[in-house]
């Protein structure tokens, strides 16, 4: 099961792919991939170290966007024939690959939690993450999953992942709210890009209060919401200084109930 936390910056996407992560490690087999190339704290939440960046192990960008820039070849009724014909290879990646294939200089691992990162911002002057979203892509689309197996991909902050093509491969789109104005109204633009990808978008409220719950459930499509998690200090403290999210949530353990439900029945 491939799933997709979505947000604006701020609106607690890290937080929820930590702490769901960690839920769902107790009966399955959890990698989270981290695609955000300015997040520099997601690791520290599952209270691992910063995995190497997965672009190192083609190279880097510079050697990436070399096999990026050559054409597709396929193995086709014995011929290597170009771009365009059935059952296309990869540029990059050689076999397919499935959770226990990952090449484990690139994974950091916990409680069950595995832990890679596509690429980030590291130099001054080094160029697009456009790269970045093209591994992104690849990566997933070469992934083989078993029925016990979840990806839980924190993506960037905003809608950039829509553009560059990367969500056609989850099976659900969770979209983390908080309460501003402006993550309210993303929520619709997720929405309609999630039906344009032919994915089916579900709703996370994320440091809710009592007193603003009703306006916020009133601003989305109500009906999508799985999920209200409540403003909690702890949480707010620990990500502060860097902590592990070790919290026990009766709210995350629900989603996870739900999530889990629904691969049986999707799949």
């Amino acid at each position: 099961m491939r799933i997709a936390v979505c947000g604006k910056g701020g609106s607690g996407k890290s937080t929820v792919s930590a702490l769901l992560a960690k839920q769902m490690a107790k009966t399955k087999n959890v990698l989270v991939l981290d695609i955000d190339e300015s997040n520099y704290g997601l690791h520290s939440q599952l209270g691992m170290a910063a995995p190497r960046d997965l672009m190192e192990y083609f190279g880097g960008k510079k050697s990436f966007k070399e096999k990026q820039r050559a054409p597709k070849t396929t193995q086709f009724r014995g011929l290597a024939t170009t771009e365009g014909a059935p059952n296309q290879q990869s540029r990059f990646f050689k076999e397919r690959w499935s959770l226990s294939d990952l090449p484990l200089e690139f994974v950091e691992e916990k409680d069950g939690v595995r832990l890679m990162a596509v690429g980030k911002i590291h130099d001054f002057g080094e160029g697009c993450a456009c790269p970045m979203g093209v591994l992104t892509r690849e990566f997933l689309e070469n992934l083989d999953l078993g029925m016990d197996d979840v990806v839980i991909v924190d993506t960037e902050a905003g809608t950039e992942h829509f553009g560059r093509g990367v969500d056609k491969d989850f099976d659900l789109i969770l979209v983390v709210i908080d309460p501003s104005y402006e993550s309210l109204k993303l929520s619709k633009k997720f929405e309609e890009f999630g039906n344009q990808c032919g994915c089916k978008v579900y709703f996370v409220l994320n440091k809710v209060e009592p007193d603003i719950r009703e306006e916020m459930l009133n601003s989305i499509n109500y009906v999508n919401v799985i999920a209200e998690i409540p403003a909690k200090r702890e949480i707010f403290k620990a990500s502060l200084i860097g902590g592990e999210l070790d919290f026990e949530l009766e709210d995350i353990a629900k989603l996870a109930e739900f999530l889990e439900n629904y691969s049986l029945i999707d799949s």
